[in-house]
Parts: structure tokens; sequence; C-alpha cells
């Protein structure tokens, strides 16, 4: 669309739409493009989590799929659990081609009769259960009008009572004492959240009330089962993140260079950096970290797009004020 003859589009930003300008200038290097192409070596040590034993629901595809790959890389064994068998087999033998020791465990998060045979076969298999990743969700474009309640409840009941469904029957193996535990550390919480709640994001009602129970689920637990069981609970908040499903459906492929043209570090984020922030809080390095939802989009949550160019800003700013310097006024002016 043109307004006062700029051209815009709109776009997800840090998955509130707005309207940006389509003639910002493009400031990606090929470098830039390719990093995500390219494996990237980590910083940690590769046994960081040797010994540890990780479920992760929606840990066979997309962000969760890195974060499984990574913990594993790193010496832990782990479980996914999905709904799609055919994914979670796929997965489990990409795992396991790379030298980790993984399951799949097929199960809906929404029941608990699921959960609970989730967390029960991870320990009956490995021996213990040290941390448990909720990344199950549920997203797609919605106006509140056209969105049914029944539409609602459902990404609510995935990613908010799906949630505290999985916690709820972990407890028992991940708090100090709890099988397979000593009785002087429990273990770890990671729920994956989003920015889309802390203002207002068009189209993402649901998920947007989701995501706010979700982080308030971390910040209870990690007060009271941080304090009553020795369980750390923290949460990461991806931005948009290149090639993933929730970007796929929230910005399609003709929207992701005005999209990138709107991020502060004009660049996607990708799969590794989610993956990077779950090993550190997993690992002793954020062994005090208790009851933080980690940001990870390049700042993007932010930022507001830039309706008006920088130099004409600069311009506007400089002939404002010599109009306030010559004017005459009959008040004083306060320099306050």
């Amino acid at each position: 669309m043109t307004v006062n003859g700029l051209d815009f589009v709109l776009v997800p930003q840090s998955w509130r739409f707005c309207f940006i300008p389509t003639k910002l200038e493009h400031k990606h290097t090929e470098r830039e493009r390719e990093r995500g192409e390219r494996e990237m070596d980590s910083p940690f040590k590769v046994d960081i989590l040797k010994g540890k034993v990780a479920l992760l629901t929606g840990g066979g595809s997309g962000i969760g799929f890195e974060i499984t790959t990574q913990f594993g890389k790193h010496g832990a064994a782990v479980a996914i659990m999905g709904r799609r068998r055919q994914v979670l087999d796929a997965a489990v033998l990409a795992l396991q081609s790379q030298g980790i020791r993984a399951i799949g465990i097929e199960g809906d998060v929404r029941k608990r009769e699921d959960a609970a045979k989730a967390v029960d076969t991870t320990v009956q298999h490995f021996g213990r259960l040290d941390i448990l990743v909720n990344g199950a969700a549920g997203n797609f474009l919605a106006s509140p009008e056209d969105l049914s309640p029944n539409g609602f409840r459902t990404v609510i009941d995935i990613d908010s009572v799906g949630t505290y469904t999985m916690c709820h029957e972990a407890l028992k193996y991940l708090k100090k004492g709890g099988p397979g535990r000593d009785s002087s550390t429990g273990g770890l919480i990671l729920n994956i959240s989003a920015t889309l709640h802390y203002t207002a994001s068009w189209y993402q009602i649901h998920v947007s009330a989701a995501k706010a129970a979700v982080d308030s689920i971390t910040k209870s637990l990690a007060l009271e089962w941080g304090t009553d069981y020795d369980i750390r609970v923290n949460g990461i908040a991806p931005g948009p993140i290149e090639g993933t499903p929730g970007l796929r459906k929230l910005a399609p492929e003709e929207m992701k260079v005005k999209l990138r043209e709107a991020m502060p570090l004009f660049k996607m984020g990708e799969r590794w950096d989610i993956a990077m922030a779950a090993v550190y809080l997993a690992s002793d390095a954020g062994k005090y970290v208790n009851g933080a939802t980690m940001v990870v989009d390049g700042g993007l949550w932010l930022s507001q797009p830039r309706h008006i160019p920088k130099e004409e800003v600069k311009q506007l700013s400089r002939v404002v004020e010599k109009k306030s310097r010559t004017s005459p006024t009959g008040v004083p002016t306060s320099k306050l």
C-alpha cells in the first residue's frame, strides 16, 4: 500500500504486525545470509551435559529438534515426546546417527495420562530425569472476530495447560531426592515462550494469552519448587527464527527481506541461537539462574519501525529547533 508517497508492507515484527517502508536500505551481506547455512561450533565443552537426561516436548522439529540435538551433542541422553509417530521416528533416527542416545514417545501434552507415560518411560529407559523442556505449541494467524472460543482454547490447552501438566507429572523425578537423584540437587524445567505478549501482537491474541500464562507458570514454579525441591525453572522467548515452521506460517518467504529490515541486527535468529541459550541454562553455567525468561530475539521486541528515514528526521529536527529559537514568545519557558 502507499501512504504519503511511500510504499508500505505488512510484516510481523517480533510477531507483532506493523507497517514499514519498503524502501529501507537493505544492510545484509552475503556472509550474514550464509551464516545460517553452515554448522557453527559450540562455545561450550562437549561434555557439559554429560550424564544428564532430558525429556523434550515438541523436540522432533524446528527449534525443539535443534535443542534436542545440541543437548545430545553435549553429552545428554534425550527423550522426545510428540503426537506424530513419523516425525518422532525420523528425529530419533537422525539423533542416533550422530551417536546420541535418544528415544521417541508418542503422546499429547493435553492428556495427563500421556504426560505421565512420557516421564515414566524416560526414567525407565535412562534411569533418571534431569531436564524437562516444554516446547510443544500451537499457532496460526487469526483476528479475534474470526477466532472461535474452541480455537482459542486449543492453543491455551497445548501451550499453557500442557506445560503445567508436564511439569506436574515430572515433579517426582526432578525434585531433590526423587527416583534416580541424590538428596542435594534438583533438576531443571525450561519453558519455551515468546515475546508476543510483552506489548500486543496483531492476529496473535490466543498465543499471546497462552505464552503470558507460560511465563507466569515459570515464575511461580521457580519460586515454589525452587524453594521446596531445588528445581530451577526458566524460560526462553525466541524471536523470528529462520527455518522453523512458525516462521513459515507467520512470515512467508516473500516477507522475509522486509522483516529483516525492521530488525535491530538486520538478520533472522537461528535455531542454533536458541539451542545455545538452552544449553547454557541446562548446564552448571546457569546454576544460579531461576525464574528468568531469557529473550533471544536480537532486541527486536524493543523496536518499532522507522516510518521516517533517519536523515529526514535529523533535517526536520534542525528546522524545528531553528524555528523555536527565532519565534517570539510572550511567556517564559521552562528548561525542565
